[in-house]
């Protein structure tokens, strides 16, 4: 079975929000796989970020996967205005979706955006195998190696056990981390079986971003070579 491609997506919260168009072709330009876009409601997570309208205004200027973090109560709410907005990935939250994910799934896949589920540090990894083995099933998992809701926070080595048992059991699914990745952390990121990097602060930070982001993908593809 292939590996999953590498893929790496500067976090657009990172970025300079009043020249978002830019940024986003600067990212592409410097070669970025994905744009991460976090969506925050303010209540599952304290800050309040960016809706469906910074996705349809952003859809205009660029061609890019927009893969959307969905840190939301209600994720169900939100797949229409982000299918019409022109999100290309959609994931949400385990914690918030227990007893309606199939139907999110399907509602997700229906509006033409790729599903995935996404887990909190203290949220056990097994909760999501239920999704990844569906008859719809997510075609991401990301494991948080922060708790979501703010950037720059110090990235948790201790998650890389729950992307380990992820890679192992489903050899060649999207596995994405985020949370305080960046040269310094990559190595054991990669090792564990990512290979959809998040970094926000670490790209948008650098005096050279598009070294950083050759940096991420060259150990992601080192470590699938040695696996």
């Amino acid at each position: 079975m292939a590996a999953a491609a590498a893929k790496i997506a500067p976090s657009m919260l990172s970025s300079d929000f009043a020249n978002l168009a830019a940024e986003a072709e600067r990212m592409v330009r410097l070669g970025a796989d994905w744009l991460h876009m976090d969506v925050m409601d303010g209540h599952f997570v304290p800050n309040l970020t960016l809706g469906a309208p910074v996705i349809q205004s952003l859809r205009k200027h660029t061609k890019a996967y927009l893969d959307c973090h969905l840190m939301v109560t209600n994720p169900s709410d939100y797949v229409e205005a982000f299918g019409k907005a022109g999100a290309s990935g959609f994931t949400f939250h385990i914690e918030v979706a227990r007893d309606n994910w199939k139907e999110l799934i399907q509602s997700i896949k229906a509006k033409g955006m790729t599903p995935g589920v996404s887990l909190r540090p203290g949220t056990p990894v097994e909760d999501v195998f239920p999704l990844v083995e569906a008859e719809t099933p997510v075609e991401l998992v990301l494991v948080m190696t922060v708790e979501p809701g703010f950037g720059g926070q110090k990235f948790m080595p201790e998650m890389m056990d729950k992307v380990r048992t992820v890679r192992k059991k489903y050899p060649s699914l999207d596995i994405e981390v985020d949370g305080g990745l960046g040269p310094s952390t990559i190595d054991v990121a990669a090792s564990a079986g990512a290979n959809c990097i998040v970094a926000g602060s670490s790209i948008f930070g650098a005096a050279d971003p598009g070294e950083v982001i050759s940096v991420l993908r060259k150990s992601v593809e080192v470590s699938q070579n040695q696996s």
